[in-house]
């Protein structure tokens, strides 16, 4: 095997629904499986929630929710749009049978016409904070205020977004919860939704009918650091190509960017950014090889990745490096490169080869 390889443990995957389930307790977890499951398959993971027990999902674009209504197959799921309503995408979304998060007054009005005389199921973003998508207080107020607005819509699911559940002691939580509150009561027969990954351990106040789990799911730490209730699903491994001496005063990679002060030894992976490894990894960046975390030297090129091997006898062609992983959290690998798991993730959609754990 000359390629890197990329592992994905479904089991994994299992165990973290079954630990955000416990911890949101009577709240519906709705999986988020947009960007395509976070990189990993976006039918490949809902079909395992679904077998887990999750029967409602959200996706960011309308062409994400028709390829998992496809995937999905004869599974009748609640699918949510995040992007709501746009214009032109109202056939669509009812042929598919998808239900939008209606984020504006056009929208919500787009969609009541939609539904001609008949009703449409959607659900209504309530800006609480975040200052993205969603209708401000006032206008979903007004909204209320006009039955006429919604007399063709089954408004069966309010939600908003928390902005910085990461960080439990933050005050904008506890006024996006006030607010959300407030605003949620003008949709008396509807269900409410505000916890993302972090809001599920913010707690009960936050969990309302439904939690909209995502990172979480995926092996990221709800909080952007590594959480040992939350195992590794995606663990990324490459082979090395070839193991070299570099004398003191040499340089390794593409701008010289590391100069050996002293002899090294070392390994050349076959994984680079074409595989998902970042290049802002080096030079704070480590992988994991026979039982201890070696550095990155140089640049993270294309195809190849150098790394120390001075003390590890190990090292051989053909061995099986850990870039991410059980050994090497995608947290802690996402802050070397000096971002989010969220983003890590997501690039691993690259050539790296896949392998599925735990799939029916």
């Amino acid at each position: 095997m000359t390629e890197a390889r990329l592992t994905l443990d479904l089991d994994a995957l299992a165990a973290n629904y079954a630990t955000l389930k416990a911890e949101a307790r009577d709240a519906e977890l709705a999986p988020a499986v947009k960007a395509d499951g976070y990189g990993l398959g976006a039918g490949l993971v809902a079909r395992r929630l679904w077998d887990e027990g999750a029967r409602a999902f959200y996706v960011a674009r309308l062409s994400e929710g028709v390829a998992l209504r496809k995937a999905l197959g004869d599974r009748e799921a609640k699918i949510h749009v995040l992007d709501g309503a746009t214009p032109g995408s109202g056939p669509t979304l009812v042929q598919a049978g998808l239900i939008p998060v209606l984020n504006s007054l056009p929208q919500v009005e787009a969609w009541n016409s939609q539904a001609g005389k008949g009703v449409l199921e959607a659900a209504i973003h309530v800006d609480t904070g975040m200052n993205r998508l969603g209708l401000r207080h006032e206008e979903a107020a007004v909204l209320t205020a006009s039955m006429d607005r919604l007399k063709h819509l089954d408004v069966s699911l309010v939600i908003s977004h928390l902005a910085c559940a990461g960080e439990p002691e933050h005050p904008l939580n506890a006024r996006q919860l006030t607010r959300f509150t407030d605003a949620a009561a003008l949709f008396p027969g509807a269900r409410r939704s505000l916890a993302n990954s972090a809001g599920v351990f913010l707690g009960g106040d936050y969990h309302f009918d439904q939690c909209r789990p995502g990172v979480a799911l995926y092996g990221g730490g709800p909080r952007d650091v590594t959480d040992a209730r939350i195992k590794a699903v995606a663990t990324l491994e490459a082979p090395i190509l070839q193991v070299r001496v570099v004398p003191r005063g040499e340089s390794i990679g593409y701008g010289a960017a590391f100069t050996a002060s002293e002899t090294t030894r070392v390994a050349v992976l076959a994984c680079g950014y074409a595989d998902g490894v970042l290049r802002s990894s080096s030079p704070a960046g480590h992988v994991w090889f026979d039982g201890a975390r070696r550095r990155l030297l140089g640049r993270v090129s294309m195809d190849l990745i150098a790394i120390d091997v001075t003390d590890c006898d190990a090292a051989r062609p053909g061995a099986l490096v850990e870039l991410i992983g059980p050994n090497l959290p995608v947290d802690e690998a996402a802050a070397a490169a000096g971002t989010t798991a969220y983003e890590l993730l997501v690039r691993l959609a690259g050539r790296a080869r896949r392998v599925v754990l735990g799939e029916a």
